[in-house]
């Protein structure tokens, strides 16, 4: 779920202007981002593991499909009591978790994938570095491949200090293209992390298949019994 972004390909610190949320090519929250770091939460989380468990609870669901909407971003206060939502909601939650155990925190939007697919994430700095979080990731663990990181594009992020939002410009890196020689030595860490999670789904598809279909069995005789 996390992992130390490659600095040439990904500009994480960016600069700072006064509000993304307008215009054509911006940002636009369903609420004042106010809103989204005023309400107190009552999951609250003292490490990271914790926030990943607690993701772990919760489903992925479009828009559309929870809301009948197009685009609704959750409060965070209201996505841990659905624990359903979309990348936004997770992302927002996650953001406002960092921030109360003190790190040094965005919320950030962009592209992500080979298609330049719109999508938010996190980051945080420390110790100089900076760290990806992807909470659609929370499956892995807590280690994300490197590698994976290169297909983040970052547009805009959102900070908040416990007293003030403030909103960053990220320019484009997507024409990086890293070297050969250090491409390679992130491919075993891919591999790892990556190979473990599928080999984990495939040995556990027979048990989640039976699962199914014993809950389509029961649904049928509760039919068939009220029939």
């Amino acid at each position: 779920m996390i992992a130390e972004v490659i600095l040439e390909a990904y500009d994480a610190d960016g600069h700072q202007v006064s509000q993304p949320f307008h215009g054509r090519r911006g940002l636009h929250s369903t609420f004042p981002m106010g809103r989204y770091v005023s309400q107190p939460l009552s999951v609250q989380c003292s490490t990271l593991e914790d926030v990943r468990r607690f993701l772990c609870g919760c489903r992925a669901v479009s828009d559309e499909e929870l809301f009948g909407k197009r685009d609704y971003w959750q409060p965070p206060d209201e996505f841990e009591k659905r624990k359903a939502g979309d990348c936004e909601d997770f992302s927002l939650w996650t953001w406002r978790q960092l921030s109360a155990m003190g790190f040094d925190t965005r919320v950030v939007f962009g592209k992500h994938g080979r298609y330049g697919i719109g999508h938010a994430w996190v980051e945080f700095f420390e110790d100089g570095k900076c760290f990806l979080v992807e909470p659609q990731a929370r499956y892995l663990g807590l280690r994300f491949p490197r590698l994976s990181t290169l297909r983040y594009e970052p547009r805009f992020s959102v900070a908040w200090d416990g007293q003030v939002v403030r909103y960053y410009a990220h320019k484009n890196t997507a024409s990086f293209a890293p070297r050969w020689g250090f491409a390679l030595t992130l491919i075993p860490e891919w591999v790892n992390i990556w190979g473990h999670a599928w080999l984990k789904a495939v040995l556990g598809l027979p048990s989640a298949l039976a699962k199914k279909l014993w809950r389509m069995a029961r649904r049928h005789l509760h039919t068939a019994d009220n029939g």
